[in-house]
């Protein structure tokens, strides 16, 4: 069976996924997600250079709590490719892509492994949606609306059609939806 690209992330009600200065303190880390099952569901994960910059070698400090650890564990044991128009780096942590974006991406669709988590950041989410290589929309939107920020969905070229899987409500009240792209 062929490999999903799931676009998993946390946006506000009205649809942001930074506040104006790149914050996110407004993200509700509820244990009751179980973001770990969705961790044990891929084995590599797609950034952009700025996230990958911020959150690709991203280290836990000694105050964040053994659970945090643990998941940065898990994240940091997955294969990562980092999409970016200028930078190539030889270092082992992730596999550098300068172009060919959908053969890349089909490519590694087409190996054996689980699934793959399209992390970000906006302009690669663009691409991505624009290529047709989402198949997954999985978007935890928190009980906050910020007024102005980094939008979710922004230079769309075309309509798409999705098919709702699944709709989670948490006590913390994020509600998370699980969309498929309708083919």
């Amino acid at each position: 069976m062929k490999r999903k690209v799931i676009l998993d992330l946390a946006v506000t009600l009205d649809g942001f996924i930074e506040g104006k200065n790149g914050e996110i303190d407004w993200c509700i880390m509820d244990p009751e997600m179980d973001f770990t099952n969705f961790l044990d569901q891929i084995d590599t994960i797609l950034y952009g250079r700025k996230s990958y910059d911020l959150w690709g070698n991203y280290t836990p400090g000694i105050d964040e709590s053994e659970a945090d650890k643990e998941m940065w564990k898990l994240v940091h044991s997955k294969e990562k490719y980092v999409f970016s128009r200028t930078q190539t780096n030889d270092e082992h942590k992730a596999i550098y892509i300068n172009e060919n974006i959908s053969e890349v991406v089909n490519k590694l669709k087409e190996q054996s492994g689980k699934d793959i988590w399209l992390y970000g950041g906006a302009s690669l989410i663009t691409s991505f949606i624009n290529l047709g290589l989402v198949d997954e929309f999985r978007l935890s939107i928190h009980p906050v609306i910020l007024g102005e920020g980094k939008p979710l969905f922004i230079d769309l070229k075309q309509r798409m059609n999705l098919k709702l899987i699944n709709t989670k409500t948490f006590s913390s009240g994020v509600v998370q939806v699980i969309y498929q792209r309708e083919l």
